[in-house]
């Protein structure tokens, strides 16, 4: 079978995310937190610019038998999931039995929105929260927040994955695009300059991480407003 190389390079590139998530998890391990978001924030990139690279390159029409969508799925997974929740667990910011079941229910309702089939609108949309939790884990270390709050805004996510709320794609969803587009590189900035320098994030990047977020959790309300 004659290989068509400019799609298996898309899929090894994609691949990597699974090799960050190890790295990632090692960092975990030993406590290294900026380091677990360091390498979080590149799968979070190779994510981003994939489905570009796959589109480029014809993947389903050049490597029919092999499904990039399944590979995204498996290492999305690990690494907006499972890595996220096991770092919350290894910090402290999710203590005890009850922390334990909390990290669970992040893993079970994830499952539910990486299988739910209408999981995205036609407009690129996420319905229900979309799973983010290296998001969430990156703003709990970013303002180092008590347990109690970490537990709210985890029940919090884990409600609203079940409730159908448009959460827009911030590189697709064309609903205020070149202002999510602005949004989205003032967030980069200040992440990359907290993983930099260290957690908690400085109070100029604090501001832009929750200016952000606000933004994003407006776009959703206004998205999901009635007809």
């Amino acid at each position: 079978m004659r290989i068509a190389w400019p799609a298996a390079l898309v899929h090894l590139f994609t691949a990597l995310g699974a090799v960050c998530a190890l790295f990632a998890t090692r960092a975990v391990l030993a406590g290294a937190w900026e380091e677990v978001f360091a390498w979080l924030g590149l799968a979070l990139i190779i994510d981003g610019i994939d489905g570009t690279f796959a589109r480029m390159a014809d993947v389903t029409v050049k490597l029919p038998r092999f499904s990039g969508e399944q590979l995204d799925l498996v290492i999305d997974y690990v690494t907006y999931v499972f890595v996220p929740a096991l770092a919350l667990l290894q910090a402290g910011y999710l203590q005890g039995p009850f922390g334990v079941l909390l990290a669970s229910l992040i893993l079970l309702s994830s499952l539910f929105h990486f299988s739910d089939t209408e999981s995205k609108t036609e407009d690129h949309c996420f319905v229900g929260f979309p799973a983010v939790w290296n998001i969430v884990a990156f703003y709990v270390f970013a303002f180092q927040m008590p347990s109690w709050i970490v537990a709210t805004l985890v029940l919090t996510c884990v409600v609203l994955t079940f409730v159908p709320m448009r959460w827009a794609h911030p590189l697709r969803t064309p609903l205020l695009w070149p202002v999510t587009l602005a949004a989205m590189g003032l967030w980069c900035v200040a992440a990359c300059l907290t993983a930099w320098s260290g957690f908690p994030a400085s109070p100029l990047s604090q501001a832009i991480l929750l200016a952000v977020a606000a933004y994003g959790v407006g776009l959703a309300l206004f998205r999901s407003r009635p007809a």
